[in-house]
C-alpha cells in the first residue's frame, strides 16, 4: 500500500529451489538471498493488470490466474506492481491496455507527516510496457516526454536514476523489510525482484544497479504488500493487506 517502513509480517508463500530453464531464480547479493525474474518483451507478453470484466479487483494470484485460464491462456508469472489504496485503487497513474484508468498523482505528503509515505519520497517514477519496450523514469520526465504507453504504473520511491542510487537512501539504515522492485537493462529487458530477507532501501537499488545492471529501478512496495506468483516455483504469495491493487504478470 503506501508503503510503511516498520517491521512487518511477510507474505505466506511456498518456496523450492529455482528452475535453471525459468525466468525467475534465486541470487544472494552481499549476504541476502533475492527471488530475481527476468524477462525478454520480445520472448514475453508482459501486461499490468488490476480489474476484472465487473470491475472488480482481482486482489490474489489465484483469482487472476483463474481469469486468465477463462480466456485461454495461462498465468506463468505475477508480482505486486504498485501502492494502492485500502479500496485497492492504484495511488497514481495507471494504464491498461492504452486507457488511463488512474491519472498520474505528483502531490507531495501531507504536511508534518513522519515519516513520509514511500510512494512521496520523491522522485516517484512509473514501469511503463509499450510494445516489446520497457522503461523506468521518474514521474516528472515521464510527463514531460509525454510517453504514449500499452501499460505503466507509478510507485515510489525511485531506486535507481540514471545509474545513481536516490539520495535520500542512507547506507546501514535500520529501515528493513522485504521489498519488491523492477528494474530495466535494456529496451526491452526487465528484471523483477523480491527480497526473501529483509533488506534496506540503499541495499536493494544496489542490488538493480550492481547486480542486475539497471540504470532505472523503481520499488514496487515493502512489507506486507510485496508478493510474488510462479508455479514452477511453488510460489502463490498473499498480501496481508487483504489483496493486491495492481499486478504484472506474464500469460502465455
Amino acid at each position: 500500500m503506501l508503503g510503511a517502513t516498520v517491521l512487518l509480517l511477510a507474505p505466506l508463500s511456498v518456496a523450492v529451489p529455482a528452475l535453471a530453464d525459468g525466468p525467475c531464480r534465486s541470487e544472494d547479493f552481499e549476504g541476502v538471498r533475492y527471488t530475481v525474474c527476468s524477462f525478454d518483451l520480445v520472448e514475453t507478453d508482459l501486461r499490468l493488470f488490476w480489474r476484472d470484466a465487473s470491475d472488480r479487483p482481482y486482489r490474489s494470484f489465484s483469482t487472476l490466474a483463474k481469469a486468465v485460464e477463462a480466456d485461454g491462456r495461462v498465468l506463468t508469472f505475477a508480482m505486486n506492481a504498485g501502492m494502492f489504496q485500502t479500496d485497492f485503487t492504484p495511488i497514481g497513474l495507471y494504464v491498461e491496455d492504452g486507457r488511463e484508468l488512474r491519472p498520474t498523482n505528483t502531490a507531495d505528503a501531507a504536511s508534518g507527516l513522519r515519516p513520509v509515505p514511500n510512494f512521496y519520497r520523491k522522485p516517484n517514477g512509473v514501469f511503463y510496457i509499450r510494445g516489446e519496450n520497457a522503461g523506468v523514469l521518474t514521474t516528472e520526465r515521464f510527463l514531460n516526454v509525454r510517453r504514449q504507453t500499452d501499460y505503466a504504473s507509478q510507485s515510489g520511491p525511485m531506486l535507481v536514476i540514471d545509474g545513481e542510487l536516490h539520495p535520500a537512501f542512507i547506507e546501514g539504515s535500520r529501515d528493513r523489510t522485504r521489498r519488491t522492485g523492477v528494474g530495466v537493462s535494456g529496451p526491452g529487458m526487465v528484471h523483477f525482484a523480491i527480497s526473501e530477507d529483509q533488506v534496506n532501501f540503499h541495499d536493494f537499488a544496489r542490488l538493480f544497479r550492481d547486480f542486475l545492471g539497471c540504470r532505472n529501478a523503481l520499488f514496487l512496495d515493502g512489507g506486507r504488500g510485496t508478493g510474488l506468483f510462479s508455479p514452477e516455483l511453488g510460489r502463490n504469495d498473499i498480501s496481508w493487506h487483504g489483496g493486491f491493487g495492481p499486478i504484472v504478470g506474464a500469460v502465455e
